[in-house]
């Protein structure tokens, strides 16, 4: 019996919204298949929601709240009765524009993690070469060599071998970028065995790499080179490496398992599926950086403007954080014509 139904219903609210959250995700995401404790839990949710309905009948008090737990209760029970067969044809549309992007938010922690870690390498690299130009050398690895000199070198040599480019050397550069850079993210997915500590080592490197570079062609007056020449593949590599280090972190949480009881395998299984997607996500924008890279990246002023080149960069950084923001959100409202209490 309920005593005191303004405080029962505070009480049991949470409950409620966390089921409502279960449901508008089951049916934006039709093709989703919960992990085993989420069926658990989603069952407790609407056999309690079911229970609360059922001591709420006999109050004439709260008919608004009464109505909104049987609309509740009949989207869990359809649900739970569902029989539809899931198709399983290859769909790589639906996959691109909806897995991928709802994946991705759905490990958004994992995300912000290796974001964190990245800066805090890039701000280690900035402060070292600030403080020793020389630190370059000791912290580039080989493929960077080009780099150890002088940036007004740098940039004279670069400016004038861009108008002597040959489409074969640009072919040649972007598969061997595209290789380099699928490897570095693979790493970080991989080096989520180690619990996670290989993955934040590999993108804490990568952070001082571009402190390092960056800074030392700021200090030389070359930021607009820097931008031109790193904004129009830089936008969607250096976000795809991210993406490999969230997917090491998703790994590393799941072999340690906070939070769940679960066996490793079960735990294991349950995110396979999410890191073959993020994974997949990363060649996709990496074949892209490459390709952006050898056929844009590489030319410089006076072949092509500093300031086209930073606009097509801004463009893609745009269109990406859409993507990954808004793409795979239902645009249908489950809960048209009912009220929450």
């Amino acid at each position: 019996m309920i005593i005191d139904l303004a405080r029962f219903v505070a009480g049991e609210r949470p409950y409620w919204t966390e089921l409502e959250g279960f449901l508008s995700r089951l049916e934006n995401q039709t093709r989703a298949r919960l992990p085993l404790e989420e069926i658990q839990r989603f069952h407790y949710l609407y056999e309690r929601t079911a229970s609360d309905l059922g001591k709420l009948m006999t109050f004439s008090a709260e008919p608004e709240t009464r109505r909104y737990l049987e609309h509740l209760v009949a989207r869990a029970y359809g649900e739970i009765q569902e029989t539809r067969e899931r198709p399983h044809r290859l769909a790589p549309l639906t996959w691109f524009f909806h897995t991928l992007p709802q994946t991705f938010r759905r490990h958004l922690r994992a995300f912000g993690l290796a974001v964190a870690v990245t800066l805090a390498g890039t701000l280690f690299g900035g402060f070292a070469v600030a403080l020793d130009p020389e630190a370059k050398r000791a912290v580039l690895p080989a493929q960077f060599a080009n780099h150890l000199g002088d940036p007004s070198e740098r940039v004279a040599r670069e400016e004038q071998h861009a108008r002597q480019m040959s489409a074969g050397d640009t072919v040649s550069f972007s598969a061997q970028l595209m290789v380099n850079n699928i490897s570095v993210s693979i790493k970080a997915l991989a080096f989520g065995m180690t619990f996670g500590v290989g993955t934040l080592l590999v993108l804490f490197y990568n952070g001082i790499i571009l402190g390092l570079v960056g800074v030392d062609y700021i200090a030389a007056g070359h930021l607009k080179f820097l931008l031109g020449w790193l904004m129009p593949h830089g936008v969607i590599e250096i976000p795809a490496v991210l993406i490999g280090g969230q997917a090491g972190l998703v790994l590393a949480w799941a072999l340690i398992g906070w939070g769940n009881r679960a066996r490793v395998a079960v735990r294991l299984r349950a995110i396979a599926p999410d890191l073959v997607t993020l994974i997949l996500g990363v060649a996709l924008l990496l074949v892209w950086a490459g390709i952006v890279e050898a056929f844009l990246s590489q030319y410089h002023e006076p072949v092509l403007p500093y300031g086209f080149k930073i606009g097509f960069g801004t463009l893609e950084l745009v269109l990406l954080a859409l993507f990954l923001g808004r793409c795979g959100r239902s645009t249908r409202n489950p809960e048209r014509g009912t009220r929450s209490p």
